[in-house]
């Protein structure tokens, strides 16, 4: 077994793709025309790391449940890490990343886990940029 996607919720397709792609350096997997499941239209809209296999959904929210979900889907916690092989990767990563406008909550620093710092996706969802010690 393998984890294949994990979802995030988002409130615009196109803003979504284009802050994963341009701003993280993540790629287009796929976008195509889709239904719920009571046969409505939207899009499956999958995007990933460079070489990686694990996959986000960018899930457009559906209703006011959904949309109070959009950045709070770990209650303000930390719920998704996006590794570097290396401190060169993340340090080029990191400056790439800041360059490009995503927000960072904190500095890096070191923990006995690893480097990390704490970024904020366009939904406002709290990531963890990590890599070695």
């Amino acid at each position: 077994m393998r984890l294949g996607l994990v979802s995030v919720l988002v409130d615009d397709y196109d803003e979504a793709i284009d802050f994963f792609v341009r701003a993280v350096g993540f790629e287009l997997v796929e976008d195509a025309p889709a239904a719920t499941n009571d046969g409505r239209p939207k899009r499956w809209v999958v995007v990933r790391p460079p070489q990686a296999t694990t996959g986000i959904l960018l899930a457009r929210a559906d209703g006011a449940h959904q949309r109070a979900g959009v950045g709070e889907q770990f209650a303000g916690r930390v719920g998704l890490f996006l590794d570097t092989a290396d401190a060169e990767e993340f340090d080029r990563t990191y400056r790439r990343m800041r360059e490009a406008g995503v927000e960072f909550l904190t500095a890096p620093r070191t923990e006995p886990y690893g480097r990390v710092a704490v970024w904020r996706d366009l939904a406002g969802n709290r990531w963890d940029l990590r890599g070695p010690a």
